[in-house]
């Protein structure tokens, strides 16, 4: 059997500021990660949590945009978290940086042993599964746990995303827009103070992706901030989409 940590391509995110190590096959990160990394702002000294990190794209992002935050790539796939590991040590974020081999999904006590202690985080950054099993699974498993959100536990997800946040700190994740209802109701008794931000792939089609963010603890009403249109008419990135792909400023 071939090692899949041989089964790997180097890409660059943020116009070459980050390396990426990701396997050849299955889920690679893509705007989804590049979006929820740049429409979110950390506090400087935050430590900031990634659920569901994969081989870390988000987080290394962050991290490359705002050196004064420390980051935790939490990742249940043991490969997606060796290869997590080397993209720390690939961007020099040894001292900044760690990988957290941990299932979301498993009781407080498994998690607390894997290093998640509750109220340990200000900011939660997650791109969760997007759908509920009613699809067909990839074969691939890191794309089948990238994609599909096992028997529907959205609102299980993020209660633990809750139980790591400190009070009044705050939740960041990207979603379908046309699972927002979804989403919403998902956010329970533990987020308030929510923030919408629709994306749209051009002027006049309809939202495909909407980044929610929320206070544990919030009790404002809800907000839509302005949306974000990714491509010009010309087929290119529009100014505003630009910038979140481009190198940090």
């Amino acid at each position: 059997m071939s090692d899949p940590l041989a089964e790997v391509t180097e890409d660059r995110l943020l116009g070459g500021a980050v390396r990426l190590l990701q396997l050849r096959r299955g889920h690679r990160a893509g705007t989804d990660a590049v979006l929820l990394a740049g429409l979110v702002e950390a506090t400087p000294g935050d430590i900031v949590a990634d659920l569901g990190a994969a081989t870390g794209a988000v987080g290394l992002m962050v991290a490359a945009r705002q050196p004064d935050v420390r980051i935790l790539l939490v990742e249940r796939e043991p490969v997606l978290a060796a290869i997590a590991d080397r993209n720390v040590v690939l961007n020099g974020l040894g001292e900044r940086a760690r990988v957290i081999l941990a299932d979301l999904f498993a009781p407080k006590s498994a998690r607390r042993e894997a290093g998640l202690e509750a109220g340990m985080v200000d900011l939660v950054l997650t791109n969760p599964p997007f759908f509920e099993g009613v699809t067909r699974p990839s074969p691939e498993p890191g794309r089948r746990s990238a994609h599909v959100m096992e028997g529907g536990k959205l609102a299980e997800w993020l209660a633990a995303a809750a139980n790591l946040l400190r009070h009044r700190g705050r939740l960041a994740l990207i979603y379908r827009a046309d699972g927002l209802a979804r989403c919403l109701a998902a956010l329970g008794r533990h987020f308030g103070s929510v923030l919408l931000t629709p994306i749209y792939p051009r002027e006049g089609e309809p939202a495909t992706r909407i980044v929610v963010q929320a206070v544990k603890g919030g009790r404002a009403p809800l907000r839509i901030a302005p949306a974000l249109i990714l491509h010009a008419p010309g087929g290119g990135f529009t100014a505003a989409a630009e910038r979140l792909h481009g190198p940090p400023a």
